[in-house]
């Protein structure tokens, strides 16, 4: 069975943007990045919502043509240009870049996607992980803790009704910093 994967990056506050959808306190280098390169490329695909989506089509599907692009970012360019996609949006009638448009978080067909061959699926999205954490549909959190406190902004985590039990499988300190919190999903 594939596995469904958050991955996102937080401020040490529990934010993922900070005020009017900032995001510039992100301390991406290239020894983070190339982590990233590493876990994603095996990955069957991104599920993501049209906001994330439409923020990753107007950089990536280019990225590797700047001249000043790192060498991990070059490579991200080629595997999110190339991993197929599916964007949850009720308003988007079509997505380029190997997407295919989905209405609605479907839990028998995220079942289904998840029951297929092929290498886990990247989510991402803060509203549409909620949604699939509300359906209990996440197995694991790849959460990268940034050394800032943003003070205001958007959380990652809602309000919920009970506990999600959660087991730490690792955790890695990066030369910048940011720390990788990896928790797979005590069912």
């Amino acid at each position: 069975m594939r596995k469904i994967v958050v991955q996102m990056s937080l401020s040490l506050d529990g934010f993922f943007e900070g005020r009017g959808g900032d995001i510039g306190w992100h301390q991406v280098d290239e020894e983070l990045h190339q982590h990233f390169n590493d876990v994603i490329a095996p990955m069957g695909g991104f599920l993501s919502g049209r906001v994330s989506h439409e923020l990753m089509a107007a950089y990536w599907p280019t990225a590797d043509q700047d001249p000043t692009a790192s060498g991990p970012e070059r490579e991200f360019a080629r595997i999110w240009r190339d991993m197929p996609k599916i964007v949850y949006s009720r308003t988007l009638d079509h997505a380029d870049w190997n997407a295919t448009v989905v209405r609605e978080v479907d839990v028998e067909q995220v079942r289904r996607l998840t029951a297929e061959p092929g290498g886990d699926l990247a989510l991402g999205g803060a509203d549409l992980a909620a949604t699939f954490a509300r359906h209990d549909l996440i197995d694991e959190y790849r959460i990268y803790v940034h050394p800032v406190l943003v003070g205001r902004g958007r959380r990652l985590f809602p309000e919920a009704d009970a506990p999600t039990n959660l087991r730490l499988v690792e955790s890695r300190v990066f030369g910048n910093g940011v720390v990788l919190l990896r928790h797979e999903r005590v069912r």
